[in-house]
């Protein structure tokens, strides 16, 4: 029998035995190794958040980024429920989430649920309807645990040095505050508050009325005294701390829209943003102006725009509150958190733990 010729025109050379040839079964290919790779998802109060991270040379990179606003708490400061139309959205961004995560092979990841979820009465529905339609089991985590992984994810960007550091999360429906200890290597949180009040909440409570620059400004008022008062129990203890070179550092939505309003972005750049320090006069002035605006005013800014026009001023009452009870003099600007925390803790279990790195710049 003549033997089939290979492609290079030569006869093919035998294998050693029982191999390449069919013995009650077909060859088996060879596995395919791809690297590891871990992704984190955070649904917060207004966002839905994906990071996907691969191991590489001792740290973790980025290899693929979701995000889209979704306003899962929208009205909910009123009804105690999460709405039907914020549940479809907030199932459509999973449903995106979760195709990112099969075409990328994620070996483990993490999906997240903040205050929204935990203070709706119809959270655990809705985390049945995303597992039920997309396969992603939410985990509805506390407060606690909300300000450990956005310590985690955030605290390389300290400003070094040896006075006091607080790590603020201003979120949709929650802003924690952290008085933590950053060492070259690990952070520990020495005392924290979670208060109810975010972007949206605090915009719900007190809307702002866009007829008059005298009722704007009596609503942010207002919203200064309701942050300083659930503020009060933290204030008091940061008393102690009163004269020494405080450090500050910021993370989510807030911090990074003004800081770019601060550089005067002509549209959002992270590698811009993360890692910035901001005066914090500076970020005082940009407050009270963008509270004085109209909301047509404010929606023109680049870095803005018309879906966090609404928010941004609340958000700008809760910074301002932090500044007074921790009057530092300049403010740290991170674009990560929450995410980049839980990626660091799955990089752990997987045995793939990332070298931390002082990141802090001037």
């Amino acid at each position: 029998m003549r033997q089939m010729a290979a492609p290079s025109g030569r006869p093919p050379r035998p294998g050693p035995a029982g191999q390449g040839r069919k013995t009650g079964g077909d060859v088996r290919p060879m596995p395919v190794t791809r690297p590891r790779s871990y992704a984190a998802i955070d649904l917060g109060t207004n966002n839905c958040r994906l990071l996907i991270a691969r191991p590489q040379n001792g740290e973790l990179v980025v290899i693929d980024a979701f995000s889209r606003i979704v306003r899962l708490g929208e009205g909910l400061h009123g009804s105690g429920r999460i709405s039907d139309a914020a549940m479809d959205r907030t199932v459509a961004a999973l449903t995106i989430c979760a195709d990112k995560l099969r075409r990328r092979h994620v070996s483990l990841s993490r999906a997240v649920a903040t205050e929204a979820c935990r203070r709706a009465s119809n959270g655990a529905e809705l985390a049945e309807r995303v597992r039920r339609e997309t396969g992603i089991v939410l985990d509805i985590i506390s407060a606690a645990e909300e300000a450990k992984l956005a310590v985690l994810g955030c605290h390389n960007l300290m400003e070094p040095g040896e006075g006091p550091a607080l790590i603020f999360d201003i979120g949709g429906g929650s802003t924690e505050l952290m008085h933590v200890d950053v060492s070259d290597q690990d952070v520990r949180i020495h005392d924290w508050i979670s208060v109810p009040w975010g972007v949206v909440s605090l915009t719900e409570h007190a809307p702002l009325p866009e007829d008059s620059l005298a009722g704007r400004q009596a609503a942010y008022a207002h919203m200064r005294g309701v942050t300083r008062e659930a503020f009060a129990a933290f204030a008091a203890r940061a008393e102690r701390f009163a004269g020494e070179p405080l450090r500050l550092l910021g993370t989510s939505g807030t911090v990074t829209t003004l800081a770019s309003v601060f550089l005067d972005l002509p549209r959002y750049d992270r590698r811009a943003v993360d890692g910035l320090v901001v005066p914090t006069d500076a970020m005082r002035d940009i407050s009270r102006r963008l509270a004085d605006a109209s909301i047509a005013d404010r929606a023109e800014i680049a870095c803005i725009g018309r879906e966090r026009a609404d928010l941004v001023v609340a958000g700008c009452a809760i910074l301002e509150s932090i500044i007074d009870l921790w009057p530092a003099a300049r403010v740290g600007v991170a674009d990560r958190g929450i995410r980049e925390g839980i990626l660091r803790t799955l990089a752990m279990q997987g045995r793939d733990i990332p070298v931390t790195r002082r990141e802090y710049r001037k």
